[in-house]
């Protein structure tokens, strides 16, 4: 018995999505079904950003928040977040009623800044008491039904007391993780965190490793049933256990049914038609390391695809203060003439006009002139990294009243409000924003649903490849772009 690649949607508590499977060597539709029992959760990051914090450490940690974050179940009725960062004084960087959804959760914490002083950390925690676990700021005191959690990130000794403070806010029913960095004092880790202290504290050598705790903390969030293992499931064929979630999935050569348990086998197909244009942010702020992995990104996408003139055709815009075709859809027959196309492309640098290339996309890049086919999907996807300088409104609201599928992708300083203004409905499916590029997977999983659940679920070939290639090809870009963002990064401002 054989099963082939799966795709993983980042899953929501409230309800279930299905995806679609095609023939031998291709993916399977699945339909997760999440098994994490927990309360939603009030969640506060007390992290300490003292001089001893150097610059590059800091940015480490923003990191790891970030990767917590992004296993969350985020909203208003679920968990909320919120960031207290400390020093000789405390700065609320955001509260729990801030934000409510998770692209702009990791927008704000890519933007905050060490404050560089002294290490008031009984300081903090009396703040997270009195303020961050207010009902003013956001917290649901009212509600039994949600727990309140601090993680209290620190590598030194603290200038105040943090025994007495700390007692008070367990008392008040917060839960309180420690992680010491370095030289950290651990007697002071273990003033600070609820019992038991085993589950509680943490220690690494240094901020390099500090990620490492990333899938503790995303499982202290989920109580996880292996339930494929024990045997207690409905799955006709596959049962598939990963963290938190269990699938049901089906042999080489079968697809699984609306029911979710149940498979049929393929009667055959050989890849679906699809128009894909990609429309790529060319302006100076990308920079030009960047853009050469946005190339890359590109070029692994073309080797998953079925390119010819009755499967996937490509076409290449690039815009900064203009638009550029970079080659039209058709224009090239076979992967490697789109390939060489890809890497000659040059570098615009200028502005950010994505208002004009939304228009540009829709006059020409799909109109048959151009090499669009009557009858076919056609695929538009926006590659964005910072706010457009020119009025985006109509051209979006056009594109997708014409039946084109949109896709947004932010990057770095990209604008969520634009995003979404560009992005297909439903919305939320539809646009994407990342610092790192780790969430851009969810691109090629979006495409896979949406267009192929209006198709014969075995005629996805095209669609499926597109999605695998990029779940491959975000793990080998995404060690290389923190590595520049890093390295090219301002330093961050002392206050």
């Amino acid at each position: 018995m054989s099963y082939y690649g799966v795709v993983e949607i980042n899953y929501q508590l409230r309800g279930s999505t299905s995806l679609y499977c095609i023939l031998p060597h291709q993916l399977t539709e699945i339909k997760q079904r999440t098994l994490c029992r927990t309360k939603p959760t009030d969640l506060v990051f007390v992290i300490d950003s003292s001089r001893s914090v150097r610059p590059h450490e800091f940015e480490k940690v923003k990191v790891f928040m970030s990767r917590v974050i992004e296993g969350l179940d985020v909203g208003p009725n679920s968990t909320r977040v919120g960031v207290i960062n400390y020093a000789s004084a405390v700065k609320n960087e955001f509260s729990l009623k801030t934000y409510q959804t998770k692209a702009g959760l990791l927008q704000a914490v890519r933007r905050i800044e060490p404050l560089s002083t002294g290490t008031m950390t009984g300081l903090a925690i009396q703040f997270a008491i009195s303020r961050a676990f207010s009902d003013s700021e956001g917290a649901r005191v009212r509600s039994p039904n949600f727990n309140k959690v601090a993680i209290v990130v620190t590598d030194g000794r603290p200038q105040d007391g943090v025994q007495d403070v700390s007692a008070r806010a367990r008392a008040a029913g917060i839960e309180i993780f420690a992680i010491g960095v370095g030289r950290v004092d651990m007697h002071t880790l273990r003033q600070i965190a609820s019992e038991p202290l085993d589950d509680h504290v943490d220690y690494v050598e240094s901020y390099s490793v500090i990620e490492k705790l990333t899938h503790k903390f995303q499982e202290a969030f989920c109580v996880v049933s292996d339930l494929c293992a024990t045997g207690d499931h409905d799955c006709e064929q596959i049962c598939i256990s990963t963290p938190g979630t269990y699938k049901c999935a089906c042999k080489e050569g079968f697809t699984l049914n609306s029911d979710g348990k149940t498979c049929s086998a393929c009667s055959g197909g050989s890849g679906s038609a699809l128009d894909l244009v990609f429309l790529i942010d060319g302006s100076k702020s990308v920079r030009p390391e960047n853009f050469e992995l946005v190339k890359k990104f590109i070029n692994q996408i073309v080797d998953s695809l079925e390119v010819s003139d009755k499967q996937a055709q490509v076409g290449l815009v690039q815009y900064s203060s203009s638009v550029r075709q970079e080659f039209p859809l058709g224009q090239f027959k076979n992967k490697k003439d789109i390939k060489a196309a890809v890497k000659k492309m040059a570098y615009m640098e200028k502005g950010t006009m994505t208002g004009q290339a939304l228009k540009y996309l829709i006059d020409s890049s799909f109109s048959i002139i151009n090499g669009a086919r009557p009858g076919v999907p056609k695929v538009g996807i926006v590659f964005t990294d910072g706010r457009s300088q020119d009025y985006i409104t109509d051209a979006a609201k056009k594109a997708k009243d014409l039946g084109f599928r949109m896709f947004a992708v932010g990057v770095g300083n990209a604008v969520e409000d634009e995003l979404r203004e560009i992005a297909s409905e439903p919305v939320a499916e539809h646009y994407f924003y990342t610092a790192d590029f780790r969430t851009i997977s969810k691109i090629g999983k979006k495409l896979q649903m949406k267009i192929c659940i209006e198709e014969d679920p075995c005629e996805c070939k095209s669609i499926v490849k597109f999605q695998t290639k990029v779940e491959d090809l975000i793990n080998s870009l995404q060690r290389k772009y923190i590595l520049r963002k890093v390295f090219y990064s301002k330093p961050p401002l002392t206050i």
